[in-house]
């Protein structure tokens, strides 16, 4: 396994060498939490205007919010400054490019493993998706009036937002 991840140290060593950002506690400067994909074409942060320690940030595939990233917006809500919780899903996103089924069908097809049975949370409707987890966070009794929730589609083309709900 050597060897592996020597470059990705080096451009750490790199970045290390003009790192002024620490010393500051973990809490959400800015009072914001926002649960996105995974996908490499979305800067969270940048996008919103926030810089490093202003926001918590929370990734799943296709934006869901599982059950880890529930826990997430709970213990933001508690214990980080959290007032904020924006859900973000974005345009072109291959988790809403079929449901769990079609994907566990591609993946068979790309690498012939299979992980049919597995919640994977895709959907094609991802404006329902997103309605459906913003009321689940809004909903659940530990954070129900503690903090305001939103969703977003993300628009990986434009770099825009737009509320959904």
């Amino acid at each position: 396994m050597s060897g592996l991840f020597d470059d990705l140290l080096a451009r750490n060593r790199v970045y290390a060498d003009d790192f002024h950002e620490g010393g500051f506690d973990g809490i959400a400067r800015a009072g914001v939490l926002v649960v996105t994909c995974m996908d490499s074409r979305i800067e969270p942060l940048g996008m919103l205007g926030l810089k490093l320690g202003d926001a918590k940030i929370l990734r799943t595939p296709g934006a869901r919010v599982t059950r880890d990233a529930l826990v997430g917006c709970l213990l933001g809500v508690h214990l980080l400054n959290v007032q904020r919780i924006m859900v973000v899903p974005h345009t072109r996103c291959a988790m809403a490019s079929g449901d769990d089924a079609s994907i566990a069908d591609k993946v068979l097809g790309a690498t012939g493993t299979d992980i049919s049975g597995m919640v994977l949370g895709s959907t094609p409707d991802q404006a329902a998706g997103l309605r459906y987890d913003v009321k689940l966070i809004r909903s659940h009794p530990l954070i129900n009036g503690r903090c305001e929730v939103g969703g977003f589609m993300y628009d990986v083309d434009t770099g825009l937002l737009e509320q959904v709900s």
